[in-house]
């Protein structure tokens, strides 16, 4: 065999090691990351099993750890003139409150806004949602002047008028309106300083190299405090607190998620988010994102980055933190703090 014809072998040998190696480096890169086997975390969703669909289960060694149950709902909060526009409604005599329920308006909102009926409980002189086997000395109605669809405008507030007085009307009550025009006028301001101070961040965490499972995301998750959420491919971080707003979400793609098999389900990014004003201050919400994070990058081999895919400094995170404490502060001093009812409300 010439020297040339050896050359030609040698060369078409490397040729072919090279794209074996360059094989196995993208199956290696396209095949998922899988939880670890001693405390694997199944994925968020229903699997398929002979007998049916089944919920999630954990080993037993988690089963006190983070993944606990959700939140109990909160309780909702009561009207309130510092985002509500509301009228009073006088009657002559105390009204049941199963003549109350039954008077309701069949929905609860005027156009976006929401819109409620409370009565003052005979016995506690407290306001409340009507409850049977309770009675009620009078009454107030409420529409709210802004949220994120906007402020209040002259169709919604004759919506709640007609809504209030059809109710009025039905319990024997007399009704007393605001001024339309001061109303609106009240919410356009409100609703231009809760354009100016809202805030929802999020970071993306991006993979590297190889893609991530749902069970290798929800493993890692989990080790940071996030329990599945209800929604497949989310994930929320508690409040420290029963009953309180959850602190962060975590989301990755649904389709994912509900893959027929979830181990082959190849998911190369996932986001972490914080909606500002609906979470208190006192729960640290962005040093605790801050945190979660780089953790998670660490762990998971990942990037933290923005919706366009830039690369997000640690210096930069720290920027941002300082900003949000100005914003806690102009909250604060509109009684408008994060977390607190009326601002869940107005920031909804």
């Amino acid at each position: 065999m010439s020297g040339f014809t050896v050359g030609l072998a040698i060369i078409g040998g490397l040729v072919l090691a090279a794209l074996v190696a360059w094989n196995a480096w993208v199956t290696r890169r396209n095949t998922p990351r899988q939880p670890d086997l001693p405390t694997t975390i199944q994925a968020t969703m229903p699997m398929d099993r002979p007998d049916g669909p089944i919920e999630p289960t954990l080993d037993a060694e988690e089963e006190e750890g983070p993944l606990g149950a959700l939140p109990l709902p909160e309780k909702k909060p009561g009207l309130d003139n510092l985002i509500d526009v509301l009228a009073g409604i006088a009657v002559d005599a105390a009204v049941a409150g199963e003549a109350a329920l039954a008077a309701l308006p069949p929905t609860r909102r005027a156009g976006s806004k929401p819109f409620a009926i409370e009565g003052r409980n005979e016995v506690t002189q407290e306001w409340e949602t009507p409850r049977a086997g309770e009675r009620y000395t009078a009454f107030q109605a409420g529409v709210q002047m802004a949220n994120r669809n906007g402020a209040l405008n002259d169709i919604e507030y004759s919506e709640f008028v007609m809504k209030a007085q059809a109710f009025a009307d039905a319990i024997n009550g007399s009704p007393e309106f605001p001024e339309m025009r001061d109303e609106v006028a009240r919410a356009r301001e409100l609703d231009q300083f809760a354009s100016s101070h809202d805030a929802q961040l999020s970071f993306t965490l991006r993979a590297r190299n190889a893609a991530w499972s749902p069970g290798y995301v929800n493993q890692h998750a989990a080790r940071q405090g996030f329990v599945a959420g209800v929604i497949p491919g989310r994930m929320v971080l508690p409040a420290s607190a029963p009953g309180g707003p959850a602190v962060l979400g975590l989301s990755f793609s649904t389709a994912a998620a509900l893959a027929d098999d979830p181990a082959q389900s190849a998911i190369r990014e996932l986001t972490l988010s914080l909606d500002v004003p609906q979470v208190p201050r006192s729960e640290q919400p962005f040093v605790r994102m801050r945190d979660a994070a780089i953790a998670l990058a660490a762990a998971m081999d990942g990037l933290i980055t923005d919706d366009d895919g830039r690369v997000i400094p640690a210096e930069a995170l720290d920027v941002i933190g300082n900003d949000l404490e100005q914003l806690y502060d102009t909250l604060d001093a509109r009684d408008l703090s994060a977390g607190s009812p009326q601002a869940r409300r107005l920031f909804s």
